[in-house]
């Protein structure tokens, strides 16, 4: 049978009365801009993760972006630190609120930022961290926050691939104050487009990222801080709020799956499993493998689909060339970057399809 990577229509299906009742309020009220949809929307995942405020905006991108610019980090002079292995959109959002960028190296058995790393590269232009959760696993976040309160830094949580996870039962918003997530149609809660959302405990921050994201405005045409254009949009909560309510049903399918290539997996030659905890709600699964490219190829014949989630370590991306570093300087992510492959993993994904794909890679490495 053929596996792919990622596969939304189960998930779809499974949810159509729902968000086809939200779209018809939606159309009945005829407003398809920060309308009751959102609202009701933004309520609803803060419960969900825990927090006291959500604040729906365009993308995961302007999630952190807006995180950065309410905590005052819009300087050249001001540096941001995150992990070399991530998409690059987290350093884009670093660049757009107007900061330097920095990057650490990874924990070669986690993946997730190096915390050891992090503190050697914090100086007196640091001004923030933005850790990220990294496949859905939670990063080392309790010594990051002790880290930064020890250097005045601010912490902006990148959880873009990490809903619903927690950290020994607590929400991530108990580390620190800006948590920024991206509904990107893949992620364990996407839309179907671009979307993303800040959670976060103050009442003071809930009330200006709410005007930085609608231009600066406090609901008239006067923009009084220098904010952007960034809202979600009332369609996309529709499938939102949907999809919302299997979300903690969809996280533990996701970790059977992934339970299931640990067991298949574990003692496969060629095959280095990631470390991975319980409060893991494994957006993705990410093995390190050997003759990865060959190995890919191979599955892609028997149409297995796979991923690289990240084929080039940020520090080595030509946009981010001024970073300060150079090959061969971060060799953790280095490494990991022409090794990591990711498996076929989505709510729906029968066990046969699993079984599938743990069998054609044992096969491809006994031959």
């Amino acid at each position: 049978m053929a596996v792919p990577v990622i596969n939304l229509r189960p998930a779809l299906e499974a949810t159509r009365q729902l968000w086809s009742g939200y779209l018809e309020e939606m159309f009945a009220r005829h407003q398809f801009i920060l309308g009751e949809q959102v609202a009701r929307f933004e309520a609803e995942f803060a419960a969900a993760v825990g927090a006291q405020y959500a604040i729906g905006v365009a993308s995961g991108t302007d999630a952190i972006q807006l995180s950065l610019r309410a905590a005052g980090i819009t300087s050249p002079r001001q540096q941001v630190i995150t992990t070399a292995i991530t998409a690059p959109f987290s350093g884009i959002a670093i660049r757009a609120a107007g900061a330097q960028i920095r990057f650490a190296d990874v924990n070669p058995r986690t993946l997730q930022i190096d915390v050891d790393d992090l503190g050697n590269r914090i100086t007196k232009q640091t001004a923030a961290v933005v850790p990220v959760h990294l496949y859905g696993q939670p990063c080392e976040i309790a010594r990051i926050r002790a880290l930064a309160r020890k250097q005045g830094i601010v912490v902006i949580q990148d959880a873009c691939q990490a809903h619903g996870a927690t950290v020994a039962g607590q929400p991530l918003t108990s580390f620190g104050s800006y948590v920024a997530y991206s509904f990107y149609p893949t992620k364990n809660l996407g839309c179907l487009g671009d979307g993303g959302a800040i959670a976060t405990n103050s009442a003071r921050l809930n009330r200006t990222l709410r005007q930085l994201r609608d231009g600066g405005r406090r609901g008239g045409q006067i923009s009084y801080l220098p904010g952007i254009n960034s809202r979600l949009d009332e369609m996309h909560a529709c499938y939102l709020r949907a999809f919302l309510t299997r979300l903690q049903e969809w996280n533990e399918d996701r970790r059977r799956t992934a339970r299931l290539y640990d067991e298949g997996l574990k003692d496969c030659p060629g095959v280095q499993l990631i470390e991975r905890s319980a409060d893991s709600v494994s957006h993705l699964y990410v093995i390190r493998a050997a003759r990865r490219d060959r190995l890919r190829a191979e599955l892609a014949k028997q149409g297995i689909g796979t991923g690289i989630h990240y084929p080039v370590p940020m520090h080595l991306h030509p946009a981010f060339s001024d970073c300060g570093l150079r090959k061969g300087d971060l060799p953790h992510a280095e490494k990991a970057c022409k090794e990591i492959v990711s498996l076929p993993l989505w709510p729906y994904l029968p066990e046969s399809g699993a079984l599938e794909v743990i069998d054609a890679i044992r096969h491809f490495y006994r031959g």
